[in-house]
């Protein structure tokens, strides 16, 4: 089977390859560098180039696609690329991550607005007639490696993040998208929205449990302001995409959970479970 991943070296990407690798194939990895990826075949592409791009999907049956973080300029012009690709080759199945984005709530202040990069990617997509299917995690696991964050679960025994001790996340790791696309890839019969994350949603305090079961010692949750949390992480991703996760914060705190319906996840629809919380928390503070 030839499937062409979309930014094959990232956080996301990377698992995907590493998942169909495991089942036998050798993917086509997408990256403006052509950097190698284990595994992979690696094509530099131009992702806002839909000449480059229909040349990569031409033959493939299968295409992952994720926006990259980068202005949303940016992004609508590798969406437009991207759709103009899918037209012209014709793959047989695209799977798109929302890679966080909510795009399947409307009329809540959660939703992708519609004329957003991703809303454009997955109604394009969707026009061209080929099987699309769209793969919505809620919030990444991966968020609580980071150091600031760490270096309070591992030196203060305490895990703080930007959310109420009873709000309960469907909580994903990037391995679990992984799963999920790979299977999706692979399953053409199903399309719209699949939700990936942990059923029942996670609440600070237990995630907070699972990493001390994970380092043998106590961790406790303590909840921070989305201000304080995005000055925290303003050093890394900078002022402006630190404002945004503060205002996703922000907007969380008038939710009740960010949980979804079972009966509309991974583990329904396509057999696809998390990775127990316990054993990701042992994965990652093992590593």
């Amino acid at each position: 089977m030839t499937t062409v991943i979309h930014g094959a070296t990232g956080a996301q990407g990377s698992p995907i390859v590493a998942a169909l690798a495991a089942l036998g194939e050798q993917p086509i990895a997408l990256s403006r560098g052509g950097q190698q990826v284990d595994g992979a075949r690696a094509l530099a592409v131009d992702a806002a180039s839909a000449t480059d791009l229909a040349a990569a999907y031409a033959g493939a049956e299968a295409v992952f696609v994720h926006l990259p973080m980068a202005p949303e300029g940016e992004r609508l012009r590798i969406a437009h690329a991207t759709i103009a690709a899918l037209e012209s080759a014709q793959p047989g199945r695209v799977v798109i991550s929302t890679s966080g984005t909510i795009v399947s709530a409307p009329g809540t202040p959660l939703q992708a607005p519609d004329d957003s990069s991703l809303a454009v990617l997955i109604a394009g997509a969707t026009a061209t007639g080929i099987p699309t299917a769209v793969v919505e995690p809620r919030l990444f696991l991966e968020n609580l490696l980071l150091p600031h964050v760490q270096a309070g679960v591992r030196e203060d025994g305490v895990l703080r993040y930007p959310v109420r001790p009873d709000f309960a996340v469907s909580w994903a790791s990037h391995m679990d998208v992984a799963a999920a696309v790979a299977a999706l890839l692979r399953d053409p019969s199903v399309t719209g929205v699949v939700r990936v994350g942990h059923v029942p949603a996670v609440t600070g305090p237990e995630l907070a449990a699972a990493f001390g079961a994970a380092l043998g010692s106590e961790v406790r949750f303590e909840s921070v302001t989305p201000a304080a949390f995005g000055a925290s992480i303003a050093p890394l991703l900078g002022e402006g995409a630190a404002a945004g996760v503060a205002g996703l914060y922000t907007a969380l705190g008038a939710e009740t959970d960010f949980a979804f319906d079972p009966a509309t996840g991974a583990e329904a629809r396509i057999g696809v479970a998390p990775m127990p919380l316990a054993t990701w928390a042992q994965v990652v503070t093992a590593s």
